[in-house]
Order: structure tokens, then C-alpha cells, then sequence
């Protein structure tokens, strides 16, 4: 399975096979309602969710052309927005809460902790402003 579809949202996960690796992808309860509140608006019983106009699955370029869309109209500059960036913003975000990278590359499907290291590598801003917290210097 490759989409969130009406039994994913009904059972609070979705399997995604992707690149050769199957990921469970844990669906929380209020991401499950409104996944299902959409589902019945589109009178869609089963399947995937999120179709095109003529009911075909949408592609990975039609869900890109939709987020850039989207950031025009939030004032975002389209060429910062690429969708593997929501993965990064959830990893670290997930790290910020658990501060548990062994979870977190478990709940990103990685089977290297280097691989995860690299969603959470900081800018030397933040490196700064961490410093600048330790007042190292009086």
C-alpha cells in the first residue's frame, strides 16, 4: 500500500511500502476523525482518500505542484517547500518532545541512527544561541 486510505484512518495506522522498506505510519485519533470526516464528504467508503477530480490517485508531482500552490498563497517562497521537508519538520519536532533518537529513527523507519542524525544536524545559529544560554563568560 502506497496511500492513507479509509481503513488506515479507521484502524490508526497505515502500512506504506515506499523504496523497498514497508512503514507503519501511526495515524493519531484526531488526524483518524478528520481523515474520515473527509472520506464521507467525498463519499468515499474505501480506498484511498485523496483522489483527483476524475478518482485516480494523486502523484507524488501533483501533491508537489499543490504545496507550492499553497505557499504562494501563504507567502512562502515555493522554491523553500519540497514535501520530504514535512519529514524533517516532524523529525524535529519528535526529537524537541522525546529527545529520544533511538524512537525517533525507529518511528522514521531508519535502520541507521546516522541516517536520523541527519534530520536533527543544527545550524550554527542555533549552535550560537545554545552558547550564548550557557553564559560561559561573565
Amino acid at each position: 500500500m502506497k496511500y492513507i486510505t479509509v481503513e488506515a484512518a479507521c484502524a490508526g495506522q497505515a502500512k506504506i511500502a515506499l523504496k523497498g522498506k514497508l512503514r507503519t505510519i501511526l495515524l493519531p485519533g484526531k488526524l483518524c476523525r478528520k481523515l474520515k470526516k473527509y472520506a464521507r464528504q467525498q463519499k468515499t467508503t474505501s480506498g484511498e482518500i485523496f483522489l483527483t477530480k476524475s478518482g485516480k490517485s494523486l502523484s507524488r508531482r501533483q501533491i508537489w505542484a499543490e504545496m507550492k500552490s499553497l505557499c504562494r498563497r501563504a507567502g512562502v517562497a515555493p522554491s523553500k517547500v519540497f514535501p520530504h521537508n514535512l519529514r524533517h519538520l516532524f523529525a524535529r519536532t519528535f526529537y524537541r518532545v522525546c529527545r529520544d533518537m533511538v524512537k525517533l529513527a525507529d518511528v522514521l523507519g531508519h535502520s541507521s541512527i546516522e541516517t536520523t542524525r541527519i534530520y536533527l544536524i543544527s545550524t550554527g545559529a542555533e549552535h550560537a544561541g545554545v552558547l550564548a544560554r550557557m553564559h560561559l563568560i561573565l
